[in-house]
């Protein structure tokens, strides 16, 4: 095994150690999730442990950050990045950057719809950054109904209510950016959690 492979390996118990202790989550709880167990999980962030794929895969699914990422490998050069949309409460959000932990950007479509929804505004931790690329966006925060043609941008606490949607019911396309807390309710959630906004 080469110097480099070694370089790479070494580093990723510190790297593994480091987003969970950023998640918040303990060894016994990512043991429940995983499978792992719970020593296994402690070698393996000390560097006592070698990482295999077997281990490293569970744990890229439960932190939802790709393997390149996990490991640290170096890139291959090719500067593309591959968008895999997500769908969540009739939404596409498309992931535009790939780094765990901080702010995330996403394109946000919200399709055409005959009949726009009733608002259901929801609060969580943090800011979020948006601006509307094409439509007309409907945006209800606080007391507050705006409504945001292309070229505008807003930025709010999420700790006020708030709710995101179509105008007028046409298709609105918008760049938004999202601190964890934010990828938390909005992407990640479960079909039945919070609606986005």
């Amino acid at each position: 095994m080469d110097h480099g492979t070694e370089d790479v390996l070494d580093a990723v118990g510190p790297r593994l150690r480091a987003l969970r202790r950023e998640r918040r989550i303990t060894l016994a709880d990512l043991a429940a999730t995983t499978g792992i167990s719970e020593s296994t999980l402690s070698r393996l962030e000390s560097g006592r442990r070698r990482a295999t794929l077997e281990l490293l895969l569970p744990l890229a699914r439960v932190y939802d950050v790709p393997l390149d990422d996990l490991v640290g490998a170096p890139r291959t050069g090719d500067p593309r990045i591959h968008l895999k949309p997500i769908h969540r409460f009739g939404m596409t959000f498309v992931p535009l950057s790939r780094r765990p932990g901080g702010t995330h950007a996403f394109k946000m479509i919200i399709p055409a719809r005959p009949e726009p929804p009733e608002p259901v505004p929801r609060t969580h931790e943090g800011v979020e950054w948006l601006y509307v690329l094409s439509g007309r966006l409907r945006l209800v925060l606080g007391e507050r109904d705006l409504t945001l043609p292309p070229g505008e941008a807003a930025e709010f606490d999420t700790s006020l209510p708030h709710w995101l949607g179509s105008a007028d019911g046409g298709a609105v396309e918008l760049l938004i950016l999202f601190g964890q807390q934010g990828v938390r309710s909005h992407v990640r959630a479960t079909p039945h959690g919070p609606f986005p906004g």
